[in-house]
């Protein structure tokens, strides 16, 4: 099936029927191995002990986080210039998905920080740049259920998913830019990942799962958008012949 097929909420609603239970099962078996080798595989670092840990589920949270407000972003150039039937379904799905990894990722780097820093939080950069990016997803949330037309909402929504985007390189460059208290990045480098691969296995299998997860739950989201845009089409047009 070409891609430009996809733009048939028709079609993307047949190929959602038959990949989710596909989907399902990958995810359930991606969390089952990389939970397994976070546990039993990668060893406790000899500074931080068993709470570095907490790694496998903070790291894949916050790439997916800015991951998917990339994909807002897309979808907003797919709403404002392409004129996308379904680039505003993709991204009204998305944010909420998006919010709640972003949280996860806040709160974890707090769980994690008040051991090794003193404290639950501290205003630097990067943790700034990403409480920015959760208000951000908020923002866009609010837009979305104040604005009732789905066309109005998605050409708000898809600016200000735009104008946020400007906040990604800042998220990523921060460590380099500024002098922080967030360790410095350790796998997306010039030179290589930092990191031993019994870390590094582990943490890549647990950022399939999460990366799973989200296709999961954003497709299903995306055919129950479609479904509800249909339903209120119906009510709109039995309102109108009455």
């Amino acid at each position: 099936m070409p891609l430009i097929d996809l733009a048939n909420p028709t079609r993307f609603l047949a190929l959602t029927q038959r990949l989710l239970p596909g989907l399902a099962v990958a995810t359930a078996l991606a969390f089952a191995a990389g939970l397994y080798l976070a546990w039993f595989v990668a060893p406790d670092d000899y500074q931080q002990g068993a709470t570095v840990k907490i790694m496998f589920v903070h790291v894949p949270a916050a790439w997916l986080g800015m991951g998917i407000w990339a994909l807002m972003s897309l979808s907003a150039l797919g709403t404002l210039v392409w004129r996308h039937p379904l680039a505003d379904v993709a991204a009204k799905t998305a944010a909420p998905i998006g919010a709640a990894l972003t949280f996860v990722c806040l709160v974890t780097g707090a769980l994690w920080g008040r051991p090794m820093w003193g404290t639950y939080w501290v205003w630097d950069a990067r943790l700034t740049s990403v409480l920015v990016l959760f208000l951000m997803y908020l923002g866009v949330l609010a837009l979305w259920r104040t604005v009732e037309d789905p066309a109005r909402a998605g050409r708000a929504a898809a600016i200000l998913t735009l104008v946020g985007a400007v906040n990604l390189p800042i998220i990523k460059f921060s460590v380099d830019w500024w002098n922080t208290l967030h360790q410095p990045a350790s796998v997306l480098r010039l030179d290589g990942p930092a990191l031993h691969s019994s870390i590094m296995t582990p943490l890549l299998v647990m950022a399939l799962a999460f990366a799973l997860l989200f296709v999961t739950l954003h497709v299903s989201a995306m055919r129950n958008e479609i479904m509800r845009r249909r339903v209120r089409t119906l009510r709109l047009m039995q309102a109108g012949a009455a």
